[in-house]
């Protein structure tokens, strides 16, 4: 063998060499998960109303239907998070000419703002934030033949704002009166994947 064959040949083994001393990857276990779920509750943990565009117009029209705002905005008028106005607008219809109707404008209050939570993607609106009670189990999905990804089941901890106590608030709000009352009884889950610095959260 000649010189150029030694070296190459080296050149492989300390290839090999290096690609075992890489970093190893993270196992599926109650202490990686438990670390995974705490960081994703602390940034993703809100439970929140879907109100991200503030104010919020009502159509005068639309005042005692069962539309969603119709129905909840007078509720958090009542409990002191936003306030109301009347207001114009300019309504465009497809294929018409816009027209001008009333609507009845809500805007947060001072003490509204403190449930708006202004964070990347999308600023909301949110009624508590959960953390982790336990982890109950988690499994791989069906299709994943690497192990690379998992979906934790676990219940969880809340801190709720005052106001979801409020009767009427839970009526208007049925997810989040279930979700608040289910503290350390309800099952949620969260799919996981795995890299080289740990698990984080796999968009679904």
């Amino acid at each position: 063998m000649n010189k150029k064959k030694i070296s190459l040949a080296l050149g492989v083994a300390t290839l090999a060499v290096l690609a075992g001393c890489g970093p190893k990857q993270p196992e599926a276990n109650l202490q990686n998960l438990t670390v995974a779920m705490n960081e994703y509750l602390a940034k993703r943990g809100d439970l929140c109303l879907g109100k991200t565009q503030w104010p919020i117009d009502v159509p005068q029209r639309e005042a005692g239907t069962r539309a969603r705002n119709a129905v909840q905005m007078p509720v958090l008028e009542r409990v002191g998070l936003v306030s109301a106005s009347t207001a114009k607008v300019q309504d465009a219809k497809e294929g018409e000419q816009p027209a001008e109707i009333t609507v009845t404008r809500y805007a947060l209050t001072e003490e509204g703002k403190k449930y708006f939570h202004v964070r990347e993607p999308q600023s909301d609106f949110c009624a508590a934030h959960l953390t982790l009670d336990t982890i109950v189990g988690w499994e791989a999905p069906p299709n994943d033949k690497d192990a690379s990804a998992v979906v934790v089941t676990y219940t969880y901890k809340i801190d709720a704002a005052p106001w979801t106590s409020d009767a009427d608030v839970q009526k208007a709000f049925p997810m989040v009166d279930r979700v608040v009352r289910g503290a350390g009884t309800m099952q949620l889950k969260q799919n996981f994947k795995r890299t080289e610095s740990g698990w984080v959260p796999a968009e679904i």
